[in-house]
């Protein structure tokens, strides 16, 4: 089964949105066994934090519980993981760095490449903004986690 890292600057935001957004969608699918979902920041300024509490309240109106802690990304998570999925070029850009090999490079994407509406955009950090940001980002990768779990299902799921 396919395990899926989620990447943003700080890990309190976006990418844990995004893994709990997956993982309520796997859930509520049914289809695919045995998946790891993770996420993780860049840098480690939030290090064992919860996610901003913006974005938990933002998450808890459409039912998600985001419980998970705050990591940085590790040199083995490229060698880990499947699917690695930035939420921005910027982030894209800063993992290639932690990339050893054509191989580990190709895992590298922005989550939005599985979005229809928001195809291959960064999605924009709320961090700074306000509780409509919030929503927006969510709006995105609720789109963003349908496609992915399509593809996932597509490839990994047996008939």
């Amino acid at each position: 089964m396919p395990s899926i890292l989620f990447v943003c600057l700080g890990n309190i935001c976006r990418s844990p949105a995004a893994e709990g957004m997956l993982r309520k969608k796997v859930d509520e699918n049914g289809t695919l066994k045995n998946i790891t979902i993770d996420s993780c920041g860049l840098g480690d300024w939030h290090e064992g934090q919860l996610p901003d509490e913006r974005m938990r309240a933002a998450a808890k109106s459409r039912g998600l519980a985001l419980t998970m802690r705050a990591r940085s990304i590790r040199p083995k998570d490229m060698e880990e993981f499947d699917y690695i999925l930035a939420a921005s070029r910027t982030v894209i850009n800063d993992l290639y760095h932690y990339a050893t090999n054509p191989q580990e490079k190709g895992k590298i994407q922005l989550i939005t490449a599985y979005s229809k509406t928001y195809h291959n955009q960064d999605i924009p950090d709320p961090y700074h903004k306000d509780a409509v940001d919030f929503d927006l980002v969510l709006d995105i990768l609720e789109d963003c986690c349908d496609g992915l779990l399509n593809h996932l299902t597509s490839r990994y799921s047996s008939t």
